[in-house]
């Protein structure tokens, strides 16, 4: 045991999930399990069983009906939690525009994992950014330790008045999830005084007689301001956020921002990045820097509200940056460069070359090869975009596949 009823204990991504609700001090948990998150629930399950955890577990009939009993849980006064993946996100999303419109507070995990179809249980990002508008707050983790901390950061913006919305932390499937690492557990006397017991808040919407059932129907004038008011509270997060993440480094030793520089002082090539693949990136950087290139990287810890202003200081001067999107918008491309971009526009010491990557779709890995072709691409007179990172290495593996099947044909790639 450590100062201050600390310790440090290995934790796969999924169980330091686990342990941020634990330390919250969760009143109630709705679940439905689905790979790869399976392994959050269960944790919680086995904890309320023995004792460990106080309170109410509820195993529900589908990802819809979970985020529905949780915001009614928050309205009524409980501190929730809950976690899901992929297509499960996707099954609750109807729910989440709703309840976000409710103004109730409670944190979940999204475990993400490539959307079908084809069918994968690797991660990429097309599941969490699916829910990119629908006013959640969206936090995305690269450790096992942010994912902890996180939960805890999230319960304090969520349940901020200038907030009152629900938290997403995002982590990747399998790559984080399943993956063990060192993580400081605080003390349970210390977490309290950082995160006091829940003091619940109004619902936005409240039947003003027992009687009353029926959902309000507002026109259009009415709808706007309701709708103004969460996207004013969403904005109120990334305050909020910076708040309560000084407050946590002061008590805990552990910094975290909005968005996160890596060896960016002098750097010629950025990387943009987020989660885990961002300790990939950094890996890369120290090896570029090794070999003399200038290279460095913005880790986006918050995603929603979108912290255009940091974004765009961090990168201002920079000669040459890439965005590197796992995920793809079929018609589009990468769904994380367009905002970069906006959020760029009007700064006349924007970076001169932006570049729009895609990579580590379900899961693929993005290797140091690649990371010298980002360079290389930057560097070239005829700079184009975007680049998909897809080699020969994963044509011959697909043709594999291919005459297994008995098929002919010519794939068509980039």
């Amino acid at each position: 045991m450590g100062v201050n009823g600390q310790r440090t204990i290995l934790l796969t991504g999924n169980k330091a999930a686990a342990w941020g609700a634990r330390l919250a001090d969760v009143d109630y948990v709705p679940a439905f399990p689905i790979t790869p998150q399976t392994e959050i629930v269960e944790t919680l399950a086995k904890w309320f069983a023995s004792g460990a955890m106080q309170g109410k577990f509820t195993n529900m009939d589908s990802e819809h009906s979970m985020f529905a009993a949780a915001a009614a849980a928050a309205a009524s006064g409980a501190r929730v939690f809950t976690a899901t993946s992929s297509q499960g996100l996707l099954y609750g999303l109807e729910v989440l525009y709703t309840v976000t419109g409710w103004r109730v507070p409670f944190v979940f995990a999204n475990v993400s994992r490539a959307l079908a179809t084809p069918i994968t249980l690797e991660p990429d990002h097309n599941d969490v950014l699916s829910a990119r508008d629908c006013g959640l707050v969206q936090l995305h983790a690269e450790t096992c330790q942010e994912i902890m901390d996180f939960i805890l950061l999230g319960y304090r913006i969520a349940e901020d008045r200038r907030v009152c919305l629900p938290v997403l932390v995002n982590l990747d499937g399998f790559y984080l999830s399943f993956t063990r690492e060192p993580v400081v557990i605080p003390g349970e006397a210390e977490i309290r005084r950082f995160l006091p017991a829940f003091k619940p808040v109004q619902p936005v919407f409240q039947a003003s007689r027992p009687q009353a059932r029926a959902s309000a129907i507002f026109g259009g004038g009415n709808y706007t301001y309701f709708r103004l008011q969460q996207h004013m509270a969403a904005l109120a997060a990334e305050r909020v956020f910076a708040e309560a993440a000084g407050e946590f480094g002061e008590r805990f030793g552990r910094h975290y921002r909005a968005v996160e520089p890596y060896r960016l002082d002098d750097a010629e090539y950025v990387f943009v990045m987020s989660n885990s693949f961002s300790t990939k990136g950094k890996a890369a950087v120290n090896r570029l820097r090794d070999m003399g290139t200038k290279a460095g990287l913005l880790k986006l810890s918050l995603f929603r509200p979108f912290p255009a202003k940091a974004v765009a200081d961090a990168l201002r001067g920079r000669p040459k940056v890439a965005v590197i999107d796992q995920n793809i918008a079929p018609g589009v491309g990468g769904i994380v460069f367009p905002e970069i971009l906006a959020a760029l526009y009007d700064r006349e010491d924007r970076p001169r070359r932006m570049l729009s990557v895609i990579g580590g779709l379900g899961g693929r890995d993005i290797r140091d090869g690649d990371f010298m072709t980002i360079v290389e691409r930057l560097d070239r007179p005829d700079f184009t975009g975007p680049l998909t990172l897809f080699g020969e290495s994963d044509k011959e593996q697909f043709q594999a596949l291919q005459r297994i099947a008995g098929r002919r044909e010519e794939a068509l790639v980039p």
